[in-house]
Order: structure tokens, then C-alpha cells, then sequence
């Protein structure tokens, strides 16, 4: 990791402003705000380590349902709420991340968030398995979630801001890893650790559930000391006012809206109190809180980045990459475990070389971005991503899984071919003052995104199913007859939802197309942008 990391130093001079003074940036040496080196690389490293290890808990929950359920003595929709909560904790964080990175230094914010991960893990990896201890396990979750909200959205404010133009693509690589490989392969980790004993480098390795937090919260521990010595102050802060109203309005706007959605599969869309109600709240309290921002002298998040067309663009492919990937990977481990009869572990090992795929290619494809810029990249990686989709509309019954594994891997190619570019133009176009509020603003949308796709597709699904379901009387007559009209009846589903991914994709190359070409980057103003490397088309 810290080899790879390496590679990516300034290859010539580049002077920065820091408080009047002019400070050269060689290959070997970067400077903190106050004008003293560091090593850049053991510095990336230790947040890339150290976040990975934290966004890796997004996911890890999966297959681990089942055992939680019968350790804690709770139903299936109790167990669920160990994953709906962290969700909803990390969306509340994401626009709140623009005033804490402006405000707090960054070697501080790392120290607090890693501190929190490491209490939030210990305290889920240790609770008691007892039903009336639920709630310290949930506790644990909503904490970790906060600092993980806390921690992504920072990696790539200070990606941003330590490396120099020519190299952002490489270094929003890296941040891909994070990003896209940890949540693919949590499922796969944790069903693993789940299925028996294993043993590395002669530790004996537990199937307990509480291994899942312990192995990345010895990760965490070692980040979190390391942090103290590696880890500098690279983002310069002010010292603004904490805009109360705005604050509230953002955790309640947001979380609430997102809550409504995250109802939606247990409750359906038809669910007045549950699902509409909040989600109508959520989304007048948010446009109360676009509107005060832009009133803000000094805004909370400043929502006017979306005035720059371009990072507006980019913003909506990423959401749709967003959506096209989950709009598939959501679905395909059920139908591998109920059409396929495979167990959690079989279907995260037959996905796991798609994940694989996008941890391998995301610096590859942010490289490609500092040569070539994102509007060929992403046009490429949605039309790959499209035809990766597309045969899954047709699939059956008896469809190979070698077939499903070698699809989803090139659909994980369209997406990090795609997503990495645009990640990094998003950013590019803005001028470094502007990152946290950019980054804050792309995370929150892409929190929102995954939300809401999620939501549609559990309820176009089943009422599909529900739909196409044989007469119970049928059951009784012809069981045979049955089994396989309910099979039929979930493979509808199935393909509609199939085919809301591969719509997802064709929208991203209508948006692909708007894009300006080369590699953006953003001088001065968020109107004022120059292309590199490639002539407009």
C-alpha cells in the first residue's frame, strides 16, 4: 500500500500559498499548513488503512443476520435495524463533514474519528448477547457509522488538497478502494469468519459474529496510534460560528428523509406513517435548509457549488453509477440464495471477483483520468456497464453461476471505469477552498441515491412477486406446479429490477455527453475552468 502510494509524487516543483508565504512541493517532500514536511505516503497510507477498515462495517452485517437473531434472542426486522441505524447515522454526517473539516484540523478530526470508530467496534464486538442488551449493540453501530460519515468524506477533502493537479486522478484511485472494494467484500469477509474456525499465521481465527468487529478493530487501533505521528494538519480552517438551525435542519432534514426510505421494504410505499410522511418532512426541511444556505453569508454546506454545471453533472452520473450498481448487486445475492439455493458464502465468493475487479482497476482508471479526463472514461465505462447489465433482464432458473460471476465482473469494470473519473472531476472543477463543501454535497447525494434505489427496487420487486404468486389453492393441488410458478413469479421481479439498473446506465451515458472533455481543472472561481490535454469535441 505504501509503495503504491509512492508512486504517486510531484514530479515537478508546485508552490502553494500558505498565510503569504510561498513554499515549494518537491517530489520527495510535501508541507503541512504551517510550511513543515511530512511524508505523504505513511500519511495516505494510515487513512486509507484506517478508513477502509471502518467503511468495511457498512456491509459486514449481511450475513450475519441469521446468527445475531438467534444470539440475542430477537425477530429479523430487530436484527435489520443494526444496518438501517448505521446507515441513517453515516447520511446525517455527510453534509455535516464540510463544517467540521472547515472548522476542526484535520490531524485532530482523524484522531476524534478514529478514537469514535474504535470505541463504536469495541463496544458492538463486546456486548452481551442478550436481547435486553440490544440497544449497546445498536449504540456501538450508530457510532461507528458517525465517525465512518466523518472519515470518508475527510480522506478525499485531503486527497484533494496534497496532491497536485496532475496526479488528483491517481489519488481519488486510491480513495475508490475505500469506497467501492471495502463495502463489496464485506459481505464475503463476514461470510468467512462466519461459516467455521480458521487459522492465519498460526492464530486461530473464530466463526463468532464478534470476530467481524474484532479483526477491524485491531486495524483501527493501530491507525488510531499512528494518527498521533503521521497525520498532519493539511486543510486550512477558520474559525466560523456553528450555525445551530442549520445543523438541525440538516440531521433532522436528512435523517429523517432517509428513514422514510429505509421503511419502504418492510412497510411498502403505501404506509402513510412510516414511509410518505417522512419522507414529505424530510424533503421540505431540506429545501428549508438549501434555501437558508443560500441566504448564508458563510454557509453550513454551500449547496451554490451546484451552480458549476459541470460539478452538477458529474454529481447526477455519479449518483446514476450509483444506482446502476446497486440496482443489480442488491438483487443478485438473492437470487443466488433463493433461486440457486446457495448459501451467504457461496453468493459473496461468486461476487467476489467483481469486487476484486474494482479494487484492482480504481488507481488504474483514476491514472487513466490525469491522461485522458473523464467525459471518454465515463461515456466507456457506462456503455461497458450497460452491456454488463443487460444480459441479466434474460436469466433464468438454471443459469450458471460462472455466467453470473464473469457478468458481474465486467459490470464492476463499467463501474469503476466510470465512478473514479467522475468522482475526481467532480472535485476537479472546484477550486481547493470549495473540496469539503463539494465533497460533502457528491457523498450526500450518493447517500441519497443508494437510499432511494434501494428503496424503489425492494418494493418494484416484491409487488411483482406478489403479483405473479399461484393461488395458495394450487399449493395443495400441485405442489410441484407451485414451486415453480413462485420461482417464475420472483424471477419477474427480478428482471424488472434488472432492467431499472440497465436504465440507470443509459441515463448516465445521455449525462456522459454533456460533460466538457480532458482533464477539468478549476482555477480561482467555480465558473471559471480550464480543459487539459484534449481538445473540445
Amino acid at each position: 500500500m505504501i509503495k503504491l502510494v509512492a508512486s504517486f509524487t510531484i514530479k515537478n516543483c508546485d508552490y502553494i500559498k500558505n498565510g503569504g508565504k510561498q513554499m515549494a512541493q518537491n517530489k520527495s517532500v510535501a508541507f503541512d499548513v504551517n510550511g513543515k514536511p511530512f511524508n505523504r505516503s505513511a500519511m495516505v497510507a494510515v487513512l486509507l488503512i484506517g478508513t477502509f477498515a471502518g467503511v468495511l462495517m457498512q456491509t459486514s452485517l449481511g450475513t450475519a443476520i441469521p446468527t445475531l437473531m438467534k444470539d440475542f434472542d430477537i425477530s429479523f426486522a430487530t436484527a435489520q435495524q443494526a444496518t438501517t441505524w448505521f446507515l441513517l447515522a453515516n447520511g446525517v454526517m455527510m453534509p455535516v463533514s464540510a463544517f467540521l473539516s472547515t472548522r476542526i484540523k484535520s490531524k485532530t478530526l482523524y484522531n476524534i474519528a478514529y478514537a469514535l470508530l474504535t470505541l463504536g467496534m469495541a463496544t458492538t464486538a463486546f456486548t452481551p448477547a442478550d436481547s435486553n442488551m440490544w440497544w449497546m449493540f445498536l449504540a456501538g453501530r450508530i457510532i461507528t457509522a458517525i465517525a465512518v460519515g466523518v472519515t470518508m468524506p475527510l480522506m478525499q477533502v485531503v486527497m484533494i488538497n496534497i496532491f497536485p493537479a496532475e496526479e488528483r486522478g491517481a489519488a481519488m484511485g486510491l480513495n475508490g478502494i475505500v469506497i467501492g472494494l471495502a463495502p463489496a467484500i464485506g459481505p464475503s469477509l463476514s461470510g468467512w469468519i462466519l461459516e467455521k474456525d480458521h487459522s492465519f499465521l498460526g492464530l486461530t481465527i473464530s466463526n463468532s459474529w464478534r470476530t467481524i468487529f474484532i479483526l477491524p478493530l485491531i486495524v483501527i487501533v493501530i491507525a488510531f496510534i499512528l494518527s498521533f505521528f503521521l497525520v498532519k494538519n493539511v486543510l486550512p480552517t477558520k474559525k466560523i460560528k456553528l450555525d445551530i438551525l442549520s445543523f438541525v435542519l440538516a440531521i433532522a432534514g436528512f435523517g429523517v428523509f432517509l428513514w422514510g426510505f429505509t421503511n419502504v421494504a418492510t412497510d411498502g410505499w403505501g404506509d402513510v406513517k412510516s414511509v410518505m410522511t417522512p419522507i414529505a418532512i424530510g424533503l421540505i426541511v431540506i429545501l428549508v435548509f438549501i434555501w437558508r444556505q443560500l441566504k448564508m453569508k458563510v454557509p453550513f454546506m454551500d449547496v451554490s457549488v451546484f451552480k458549476n454545471h459541470q460539478f452538477t453533472i458529474t454529481t447526477l452520473a455519479v449518483m446514476m453509477t450509483m444506482m446502476a450498481m446497486m440496482g443489480v448487486e442488491m438483487m443478485l445475492p438473492t437470487y443466488l440464495q433463493n433461486v440457486h439455493g446457495m448459501t451467504t458464502l457461496d453468493s459473496g465468493l461468486v461476487l467476489l471477483p467483481g469486487a476484486l475487479m474494482m479494487g484492482i482497476l480504481a488507481p488504474i482508471t483514476g491514472r487513466a483520468y490525469d491522461r485522458i479526463g473523464a467525459k471518454r472514461l465515463s461515456i466507456v465505462g457506462f456503455s461497458i456497464l450497460a452491456l454488463g447489465t443487460l444480459p441479466f433482464i434474460f436469466i433464468s432458473t438454471s443459469t450458471p453461476s460462472s455466467f453470473i460471476t464473469t457478468l458481474y465482473a465486467l459490470r464492476m469494470f463499467g463501474v469503476v471505469m466510470a465512478m473514479m473519473p467522475l468522482m475526481t472531476m467532480s472535485m476537479s472543477v472546484l477550486p481547493p477552498n470549495e473540496a469539503a463543501h463539494a465533497t460533502a454535497s457528491n457523498n450526500t447525494a450518493r447517500q441519497v441515491a443508494s437510499s432511494v434505489v434501494v428503496a424503489l427496487l425492494t418494493s418494484v420487486t416484491q409487488n411483482i412477486m406478489n403479483n405473479n404468486e399461484p393461488s395458495k389453492a394450487l399449493q395443495a393441488a400441485n405442489p410441484l406446479q407451485y414451486g415453480s410458478d413462485i420461482l417464475n413469479a420472483s424471477m419477474k421481479g427480478f428482471h424488472v429490477s434488472f432492467a431499472i439498473g440497465f436504465a440507470f446506465s443509459i441515463i448516465g451515458i445521455i449525462l456522459s455527453l454533456f460533460m466538457r472533455s480532458g482533464r477539468v481543472e478549476a482555477y480561482g472561481t467555480t465558473n471559471h475552468v480550464a480543459i487539459k490535454n484534449e481538445k473540445e469535441d
